[in-house]
């Protein structure tokens, strides 16, 4: 309780210019507070490493975020900064001898507003048992253009923890949205989160073009895969985006580094096929380590959005309607087919 003793909280929100307020500070002894810390308690790290809910429930905080929201509100007077921002407000503070402006105190004010409003949305995702993202409190990145150039556009979250780019200019928010399709379909082919560059089973290679797979094969080996996948529509190939669930060896970089594409991800690497795959430099590689956890999808749709769960799994039920039952290959290649076709997307008609 000592975190919610009305000295701490006179200290917060004690107006500085308030008559009222500084008797009632000098009557009672409580000190002026200017600057407002706080580590909040790690609840969803604790949602990710347990199941067990009274260990979950013990991990809400209540007098961390009280206080942020009282230097916030406060923020006239008083700073609250993030554990992220510590640097900035240090710099700021030597540059500056000690002090802050109005401006930089209502910046950090937004920026701790937001770090309530993403723990609130953890917790209530707890409670409801869903996965509803929101870019508060997550890194924002500026991207160059929207989906259009005449567009603004950012990106908020980090990318970093799903892969590390290895070469290749900045990804543009169209290559973001085929990224993502990319990555979902070749999630299909992996038993868990964390990519395997060595796991069993054949090579998946595909190639991406407008969020929709243009060509896709399953082959013993990554180059056989390529050479099918391509051979699938090598016209749409051109620009698109290649993903494969295996590493990407010397003699298949060679191939691929014959037609012109603007991304390639994978779980891993040659050496002597990032040699022959770095000869264009704005060419995008993606050294892929985890798949997106989030079990939701959502998007904005008229004055709000919509929320729906992720279409895991192949299909329910296996109903022969033809004249014959199917040969184990063909049933094979059905279920092959009918993963693919669950990832393809409406395209817009010009």
């Amino acid at each position: 309780m000592k975190t919610l003793h009305p000295s701490v909280f006179g200290g917060i929100l004690g107006r500085r210019d308030n008559e009222t307020d500084l008797q009632e500070m000098k009557q009672y002894n409580i000190p002026e507070l200017d600057l407002v810390i706080v580590d909040l308690y790690p609840f969803e790290e604790t949602v990710r490493t347990t199941s067990d809910e009274k260990l979950i429930i013990e991990k809400i905080d209540i007098g961390g975020p009280s206080m942020i929201r009282g230097a916030a509100k406060n923020h006239k007077d008083v700073v609250v900064v993030a554990k992220k921002d510590y640097a900035l407000l240090d710099q700021i503070l030597t540059d500056q001898k000690g002090e802050t402006t109005l401006d930089q105190r209502r910046t950090f004010a937004i920026k701790a507003f937001d770090v309530c409003t993403a723990y609130d949305n953890a917790i209530s995702n707890y409670f409801n048992k869903q996965s509803f993202e929101t870019p508060f409190n997550k890194e924002e990145r500026s991207l160059r253009y929207g989906e259009n150039p005449h567009q603004s556009a950012a990106f908020y979250g980090n990318l970093e923890e799903l892969f590390t780019q290895i070469n290749g200019k900045e990804l543009s928010y169209n290559n973001l949205v085929d990224v993502d399709a990319a990555i979902q379909l070749i999630s299909e082919f992996s038993e868990s989160k964390t990519v395997a560059k060595d796991s069993e089973g054949d090579a998946v290679f595909a190639i991406i073009k407008h969020t929709n797979v243009c060509g896709i094969a399953s082959r013993p080996t990554v180059k056989e895969a390529w050479d099918a996948a391509l051979a699938g529509d090598p016209e749409s190939a051109f620009g698109g985006v290649l993903v494969c669930n295996k590493n990407i060896d010397k003699e298949t970089a060679e191939a691929i580094n014959e037609i012109f594409f603007e991304v390639l991800i994978a779980p891993s690497f040659h050496l002597g096929a990032i040699q022959v795959l770095k000869s264009k430099k704005n060419r995008i590689l993606l050294h892929l380590h985890h798949f997106p956890a989030s079990t939701s999808q959502y998007k904005s749709l008229l004055n709000g959005c919509i929320n729906s769960a992720n279409d895991t799994g192949n299909y329910t039920e296996w109903k022969e309607a033809g004249g014959r039952e199917t040969t184990a290959a063909e049933k094979e290649d059905l279920n092959f087919a009918n993963i693919v076709c669950k990832h393809l997307r409406a395209m817009p008609l010009h």
